[in-house]
């Protein structure tokens, strides 16, 4: 596990972990060209790269590269938060640079989780790099649409492929809701629900194993 600091291009100085695959992995022939890069829920509510930690040391041991960052305004980030995410878009766009020019994968796969979700979906067209969307949670539900509604638009129109994570019991999104925003989706669009959780249960780490799961089998699905 690395840290360094990352800066954007207003100024703030974003705190970066990185997580490598160990020298023998679970999966050896896993295509490790894929860096995955998590971005954290709200941090208003007090998201934080801490949360991810879980996913990414799963994701490294299944022999991908996996980075975390706290965005500006949480844990050792400097700046300050938006309420709706919009500056956020450029941290995630400036973290996806920096692992492009120093970790240089083949391609980049985006996870958000809950409100990060919209916000890394908001950025996966700013990047070449980036070939793929994993949504953990996305809030795409009438009172969270309040906040991040200017975002549905940039993932539900971009081409690149997608996987969208649900609990059936999620207090922002019901499972209706989900199906009426995709059925506008452009391109490739992946559901995977999970019977009976909630929308905070899928944070915790009791679910991290089945996230890193679903993260691996979609980098395996996509175009090489």
């Amino acid at each position: 596990m690395e840290w360094t600091t990352v800066e954007t291009g207003d100024g703030a100085k974003l705190s970066v972990r990185v997580f490598r695959p160990p020298a023998s992995g679970e999966e050896p022939e896993a295509a490790g060209d894929v860096a995955v890069v998590l971005v954290h829920p709200y941090t208003i509510l007090g998201g934080v790269q801490g949360l991810l930690r879980g996913m990414a040391e799963g994701v490294a041991r299944r022999g991908y590269t996996a980075v975390t960052f706290d965005m500006r305004g949480a844990g050792r980030s400097t700046g300050r938060a938006s309420l709706t995410g919009s500056t956020e878009v450029g941290d995630v766009a400036a973290v996806c640079r920096w692992v492009t020019e120093n970790i240089r994968p083949r391609g980049i796969l985006l996870v958000g989780s809950s409100a990060g979700a919209p916000i890394a979906g908001s950025a996966v067209d700013k990047v070449d790099e980036v070939i793929g969307y994993v949504s953990i949670g996305y809030p795409f539900g009438l009172l969270a649409s309040v906040l991040f509604g200017r975002h549905h638009d940039a993932i539900l129109k971009s081409q690149k492929p997608k996987l969208f994570i649900m609990g059936t019991k999620d207090g922002f999104t019901s499972v209706k809701q989900l199906q009426n925003k995709l059925k506008s989706a452009a391109g490739r669009v992946d559901t995977h629900l999970i019977e009976g959780a909630g929308h905070f249960q899928m944070e915790g780490p009791a679910f991290d194993a089945q996230m890193v799961d679903l993260i691996v089998k979609f980098i395996g699905s996509l175009p090489k």
